[in-house]
């Protein structure tokens, strides 16, 4: 089961409500890259793909693909603003590592 924080729905929201055409979801994916091996994306979506695990928050539809449901099965989404910035945050217990710049991360 994947989680999303009331702030990071709210956000998610805040940024959907720019977009024209408003988008229908938001697929989060895990995909190759970065030092440690793996780096999260996050993209809109105008339809799920046929294969893809729906999730609503009230609302707001989240899409994940069945590779990408391995890697996030139990994280959870939030969104900090801080000193040192502001953006969207993943604690996934599956992780053993993440890179130094924080972007990447191995399982």
């Amino acid at each position: 089961m994947v989680q999303l924080t009331e702030t990071a729905m709210s956000k998610v929201r805040e940024i959907m409500d720019t977009q024209e055409p408003k988008p229908a979801g938001l697929r989060i994916s895990v995909v190759g890259g970065g030092c440690s091996g793996f780096s999260y994306s996050m993209a809109f979506e105008n339809t799920p793909g046929m294969l893809d695990k729906t999730y609503d928050f009230s609302g707001l539809q989240l899409f994940i693909d069945q590779a990408s449901l391995l890697y996030l099965d139990g994280v959870k989404v939030d969104y900090v603003e801080s000193m040192e910035g502001s953006g969207f945050k993943f604690e996934n217990p599956n992780v053993k590592s993440t890179c130094g710049c924080g972007s990447s991360f191995s399982a």
